[in-house]
């Protein structure tokens, strides 16, 4: 799954999540039973996890394009970052 595909899979999982949890609130309070309202909201949370758990084709239609290791062989390795540097100030 591509970076833009977890973005796609996060936002529809919010959404479909969160409208389930209201039709399921709406369906509980008219019908006057709470065991309607969870297993509405079950069946919100299947359906929202079949659809954004497998890695359907949907969601790879930016694949990362990867360096060959001769390509990266070319260029300098990055230096470890410095953590310790302060400047010293000398007043005269």
């Amino acid at each position: 799954m591509d970076w833009q595909g977890q973005k796609l899979v996060e936002q529809l999982m919010q959404i479909l999540l969160v409208s389930f949890g209201v039709v399921a609130f709406l369906t509980g309070y008219m019908l006057g039973t709470f065991q309607t309202m969870l297993l509405t909201y079950a069946g919100g949370v299947v359906f929202t996890a079949l659809l954004t758990i497998p890695n359907w084709p949907v969601y790879n239609r930016n694949p990362l394009n990867w360096l060959d290791p001769s390509v990266v062989e070319k260029y300098p390795k990055p230096l470890p970052a410095t953590t310790g540097s302060k400047k010293k100030s000398t007043k005269k």
